[in-house]
């Protein structure tokens, strides 16, 4: 919603505020302002009207005219070359010594030998904004209207001197979508009075009932229908100010009939339609619900095929407009027109809305409509367009209103205790403030002891029960003036979970190893809905499709988070972006009905997917792209941080690369896998090699973790042994470590593979593999006879085991 100040000022008076100021409160009270504009940036003076006596062409110049301007207190010769000056014209004029926007001075000079004192002005050179310029205005010099005061200052005329707020309006305020809606919220905010508009009408002595006749088929869809008759009206632009306002508002002027009822739009809130009364061809309006498949060309030209769903204003027989979205151009107001149908209607919101979506017609009327309108502003709104037609458009207005009237204009009562508002709220607010507040609201009332019966006005459609009254006061008494103490029976602040602080230590790691943390959509196509599902997962799993996608590539509920990050690594590599490392902590949907008849199991997953180089340092010449070992060292090291045993066995998994897979196990389960893509799908995908991990996060946040222990600094030296053992291919380096750390204990503290050797020396099927041994005693010095004791001791259950010799 834009508002202009000056028509505002119209309504209440918010004295000097500034428009900054004025936005502020208003943002304070619980209505969003979201900027702030002005017509022009940079205020100029001596900027008046000027009438052009004469206009002759300059004698040295074919494109130039010379004219002579009275300003009120002197004429002006001013030299102009725009080719719309004339001889009887109002214009705009800046006098000597005037400073026009860009520090440009007007002062005497000779234009082809003759001088000229002034300039005349377009509103481009007064640095009026673009959406603020009249069409009528935007080429050349402005022609102001006959009525226009010579000498007196161009701002008001124009609008010159006006700002505009912009609202970002919640759904439920449809009240502040007018601007008697907006001026009851400011009074309120200012405790200033109110000045509602009070129509007043000379009809003619002509019966409404000679000329058309209403009736309504549904009346839960149209309730109220007002038609209005108006004769003799003479189509030509609206006055000047009312232009003004409608372009601050962001609505563009057409003529007066139509602008006046777009003006009543803005100021009452309440959608009304003109029809040219020859053109309906009939005495009779019939609302009612559409045939099935019947058309009517709107006013954008386009046919519409309508259902039964939609509401039908007929002139008996044929359809005239689409209930609240869109007039017929069959009856449209043109230059010829010379009686109208004024319409005010009230029309069901669910029914505009389906029609809205149904056709694409979306307006500022079914904006409206859709949010409910104001059953008691809409014969008032009514009555005020033929106030405005009368005297703009020299209309005549036919005595009587043909209308349908089954409305309920019933106010809603609220209850409401000051004591339960004080203890919502945390205030110590009195009773006779909260009279104060429900006067500013303009809300009746009654009042025994601390018990007030509010009587809800109808404009406020958004206040139903106790809790939005509550808001009422909490925000005209102040937000900011609400105590910042704790409820009273708070016994501690809040805090987070352990599973929200694990959780949250998760993502601090794995930002903290280079990862960063991606969103995706929980929606996935057909296509990939399969794809990438963990083996810790049941084999039964059925994806989830929805009842009414949003589009083919989001059609079902996704069964892993890695299609997805896959995408995005797509985006990203597409944008040259070619080392990318995202991770998500989401929910994958489990469910194993082919029909789904229960909602399904919601499981959080922590997924992560790198493709691209992992260590570039250029100045070092080193230069180390992703591999198998990096994802399994970010894995390995998370549930290092996290103080949880885990393990990895070597695995052949769908849609991962068959060499390059291992899954993840804790406490003797399966809880997650990671490895390489399979080639053919980073194929599909335009990528490189990827890497991936997935693991269950929800096992991790139900884990107990056992506490962390702490060990004295030994005191003692340790000793280092190196070991290389010859095996068959197929066995494992994570089997033979374990070997060696359970005979080796207590003394072997820590075993790491550092080598693998296939070649001279070693067996077509075997591989060396080559082990760090650390040994410590935390209690005395290591003697060589026991740390040989434990190496012969390893080697051979090694050899036994696994079939190994050593390597010399």
């Amino acid at each position: 919603m834009l508002v202009s100040l000056n028509w505002l000022k119209n309504y209440v008076d918010f004295g000097s505020l500034a428009p900054e100021q004025l936005g502020e409160l208003i943002t304070k009270s619980g209505i969003e302002v979201d900027g702030i504009e002005y017509i022009i940036n940079e205020k100029s003076e001596n900027i008046v009207v000027g009438y052009v006596k004469e206009c002759e062409q300059h004698p040295n110049a074919d494109k130039l005219k010379l004219c002579q301007v009275d300003v009120g207190d002197e004429i002006l010769q001013i030299i102009c070359g725009a080719a719309n000056v004339a001889q009887g014209q109002k214009v705009v004029v800046a006098k000597p010594g005037a400073v026009l926007p860009g520090n440009f001075k007007i002062k005497k000079v000779k234009l082809r030998g003759i001088e000229s004192n002034g300039m005349i002005c377009s509103l481009q050179e007064l640095s009026v904004g673009e959406r603020f310029i009249n069409p009528s205005f935007a080429e050349g010099i402005v022609v102001l209207p006959e009525d226009s005061v010579v000498g007196e200052s161009v701002d008001a005329l124009l609008n010159l001197d006006d700002a505009v707020l912009e609202f970002d309006l919640t759904p439920n305020r449809a009240d502040a979508l007018s601007m008697l809606g907006v001026a009851y919220e400011v009074a309120a905010i200012v405790d200033e009075k109110i000045n509602l508009p009070e129509p007043k009408i000379n009809t003619i002595d002509e019966s409404v009932a000679d000329y058309v006749k209403v009736s309504v088929e549904d009346q839960e869809l149209c309730p109220y229908y007002g038609a209005f008759i108006i004769k003799d009206v003479q189509i030509k632009p609206a006055p000047l100010w009312m232009q003004n306002y409608l372009l601050a508002a962001g609505i563009r002027p057409i003529n007066n009939v139509v602008d006046i009822t777009n003006y009543i739009l803005l100021e009452y809130g309440q959608p009304l339609h003109a029809f040219d009364y020859d053109l309906l061809d009939s005495k009779e309006i019939l609302v009612r619900r559409a045939n099935e498949k019947e058309e009517i060309v709107t006013l954008d030209d386009q046919t519409r095929v309508l259902s039964e769903e939609h509401l039908l204003i007929t002139n008996g027989d044929k359809g005239v407009a689409i209930a609240g979205v869109m007039g017929g151009a069959n009856t449209e107001v043109n230059d010829e027109t010379r009686t109208i149908l004024l319409e005010a209607a009230y029309f069901d919101s669910q029914t505009v809305r389906k029609a809205v979506k149904d056709t694409g017609l979306r307006s500022e009327a079914s904006t409206r409509f859709e949010k409910g309108v104001d059953p008691n502003q809409v014969r008032e709104a009514g009555l005020r367009a033929c106030e405005l037609l009368e005297k703009y458009a020299d209309g005549k207005v036919v005595e009587g209103i043909a209308e349908f009237d089954q409305l309920d204009r019933s106010e809603k009562t609220i209850q409401m205790n000051s004591q339960e508002v004080n203890k919502r709220l945390g205030t110590e607010i009195s009773n006779e403030e909260i009279e104060e507040i429900l006067t500013k609201l303009r809300f009746t009332f009654e009042r025994n002891a601390d018990d007030f019966t509010v009587s809800i006005p109808t404009r406020r459609g958004d206040i139903t029960i106790f809790e939005d009254m509550l808001e009422e006061v909490a925000r005209i008494y102040g937000y900011d003036l609400l105590p910042y103490t704790l409820p009273a029976n708070a016994s501690k602040p809040g805090g987070l979970t352990k599973q929200q602080q694990l959780k949250r230590d998760v993502k601090n790691y794995m930002q903290s190893v280079g990862l960063s943390e991606a969103i995706t959509y929980s929606l996935t196509d057909e296509e990939r809905v399969r794809e990438l599902i963990s083996p810790d997962l049941s084999n039964n799993l059925q994806p989830v499709k929805l009842a009414m996608p949003m589009s083919e590539d989001h059609q079902y509920l996704r069964l892993s988070l890695l299609p997805e990050l896959l995408n995005r690594l797509t985006y990203n590599v597409a944008r040259k972006q070619a080392d990318i490392a995202l991770y998500e902590v989401g929910s994958i949907f489990l469910s194993d009905e082919e029909k789904v008849t229960k909602q399904p199991k919601e499981q959080l997953r922590l997924s992560g997917a790198i493709t691209g180089t992992w260590v570039d340092h250029k100045w070092q010449q080193e230069v180390k792209p992703v591999d198998f070992y990096v994802v399994k060292g970010i894995v390995e090291e998370l549930f290092r941080y996290l103080n949880m045993d885990v393990t990895f066995k070597q695995a052949v998994v769908k849609d991962m690369h068959p060499g390059r897979c291992a899954t993840v196990h804790a406490d003797g389960k399966q809880i997650g896998y990671l490895g390489q893509v399979h080639p053919n799908i980073t194929k599909r995908q335009d990528l490189k090699e990827t890497y991936v991990f997935d693991v269950n996060m929800e096992y991790i946040l139900q884990t107990e973790r056992p506490e962390l222990t702490y060990e004295v600094v030994p005191k003692y030296p340790s000793i280092l042994r190196d070991i290389a053992f010859v095996v068959d291919e197929k066995v494992m380096a994570g089997d033979i470590e374990e070997e060696i750390e359970r005979i080796g204990a207590p003394l072997v503290k820590h075993v790491e593979a550092f080598d693998v050797y296939r070649g001279d020396n070693v067996g077509d099927n075997e591989k060396s593999i080559a082990y760090n041994v650390h040994y410590q005693d935390p209690e005395k010095t290591l003697t060589d006879e026991e740390v040989d004791a434990s190496f012969k001791a390893i080697v051979e259950a090694v050899s036994e085991k696994f079939g190994a010799y050593v390597r010399s």
